[in-house]
């Protein structure tokens, strides 16, 4: 497989360069052939009048370069005729490739991703909203799509071209813009999104973008990274239903490691599909309400939430289920 493989990066040249680069080769090419049949405009025969003159020249590179030929101005000497087959048929074929690959690039492509995104955005519903595309929303998506995420049903925000692409290898849609800003969050029609997840970088641009989404989208469920502790509260008061500090919970497990080796790593296989147990949260079914959660063969419950409290197994409102409660539950990843 190794040697089908090719190393690429994203090209550093703008599209209007590019374009300028291309349409600049083609002109030296042009110039080229033009000199060359002017300067031996003896080896050319026009059949309608006997005289080649400079517009006579153009006119031939052109039609020759096209391969359209008429058969009015025709070379008559070897010399001629040797450069049109070794030189200026192999540059024809390399202007229909130009001009085909400028024409897929700068046109074909475009339209294309255009009419594509169109039918994306208008049948959005119940995707995932990824704003900020660094190393926790990238982790993030690959969660996801391990979780049984379809990556069709993700959208990326971000104002980084670069962080766009990589999304986008991942077959996700992406959107570039400032989140914080509703044109682009209703681009990505926010409002029939199931979960919206931030991590723009900074505090104070994510909680903006928490505000914003808020006020578009009042049922949307809101996680959002803050990285300082004193910003959690403001974060929750903006509207997120999920306040994640990794500065802190790297502390905890740094602390956790101190007491043995492998509570960090358990920690961690909790809350990733890649370990062999897993925490998960789900609602209280119908047959299970008055049942202790030990009587649930599911999992090991380790968490009720009843009305937005936690109980844990020592409190007395964990002994018994109720409709509407939610569970925490410690389950093996195999099963």
């Amino acid at each position: 497989m190794l040697e089908h493989m090719t190393l690429q990066r994203r090209s550093p040249l703008r599209p209007w360069v590019q374009l300028s680069i291309r349409l600049g080769l083609l002109l030296a090419l042009f110039i080229l052939i033009v000199g060359f049949h002017w300067w031996e405009r003896e080896s050319l025969r026009d059949n309608l009048d006997g005289h080649v003159s400079f517009t006579d020249v153009i006119y031939f590179t052109m039609i020759s370069a096209t391969t359209t030929g008429y058969g009015d101005i025709v070379p008559v000497t070897d010399s001629a005729r040797l450069f049109d087959a070794l030189i200026v048929t192999p540059i024809r074929i390399f202007f229909i490739l130009i001009l085909a690959g400028t024409a897929y690039s700068f046109v074909i492509k475009r339209i294309w991703r255009k009419w594509i995104m169109s039918i994306i955005q208008k049948n959005l519903r119940g995707h995932v909203v990824l704003v900020g595309y660094g190393v926790s929303n990238s982790k993030a998506m690959l969660e996801l799509i391990a979780r049984g995420t379809d990556p069709q049903k993700i959208v990326v925000i971000d104002q980084n071209r670069e962080a766009l692409e990589r999304a986008s290898e991942c077959d996700a849609a992406v959107l570039l813009g400032d989140a914080s800003d509703e044109d682009t969050l209703r681009a990505a029609h926010i409002e029939r999104a199931s979960a919206l997840l931030v991590s723009a970088g900074r505090d104070d641009s994510s909680i903006l973008v928490v505000l914003t989404a808020r006020k578009l989208a009042p049922e949307v469920k809101i996680s959002v990274t803050i990285r300082n502790s004193g910003n959690e509260d403001i974060a929750r008061q903006a509207g997120a239903d999920t306040v994640v500090n990794p500065v802190s919970f790297a502390g905890l497990l740094l602390a956790s490691s101190l007491e043995g080796p492998h509570r960090a790593e358990y920690l961690t296989d909790l809350v990733t599909t890649e370990g062999g147990v897993m925490l998960r949260e789900r609602l209280v079914e119908s047959h299970e309400v008055g049942n202790a959660p030990s009587a649930i063969s599911t999992g090991q419950a380790v968490r009720v939430i009843r009305d937005g409290k936690p109980f844990k197994p020592s409190d007395p409102s964990f002994l018994a289920l109720q409709a509407n409660d939610r569970i925490l539950e410690i389950v093996d990843t195999a099963e």
